[in-house]
């Protein structure tokens, strides 16, 4: 059973994070998708078509839900999401170098993935003054 990977973003974020990471790695190793947010889309009108994303890309260990902006239309969507019946882990602040480092991390299981992504995001983040 694998996790999932769903990032649900403001719109013209997770697709191309997504599209970026397939070629840099060829293949995903986790079923991954994007739902992006549109600027006037509520949580509550969108549910439906997040839900069936999540029931997606979810390989029977759950889903781990990355979104751009903690507390944002799209955040507040993901906590909607983790309340449907499926397991669901959340991780906001969502940069390349966190989805690359979960993509390569793809054997662990959906209570680890948080500290992953997390640690990419710190570890990919470098304050360059050359």
């Amino acid at each position: 059973m694998a996790v999932g990977i769903l990032l649900i973003t403001h719109p013209g974020i997770g697709a191309p994070l997504i599209a970026v990471a397939t070629q840099l790695l060829r293949q995903l190793p986790l079923r991954a998708e994007a739902f992006e947010v549109p600027f006037d889309g509520t949580p509550e009108d969108l549910l439906p078509q997040a839900s069936a994303a999540l029931r997606r890309v979810d390989g029977g260990g759950g889903v781990l839900v990355l979104t751009d902006l903690y507390g944002a239309t799209p955040s507040n969507l993901a906590a909607k999401v983790a309340r449907l019946g499926t397991p669901v882990r959340r991780v906001s602040g969502l940069s390349l170098p966190m989805l690359l480092r979960v993509m390569n991390y793809a054997d662990l299981e959906l209570d680890e993935l948080p500290a992953i992504a997390a640690a990419g995001a710190r570890n990919g983040t470098i304050i360059d003054d050359a």
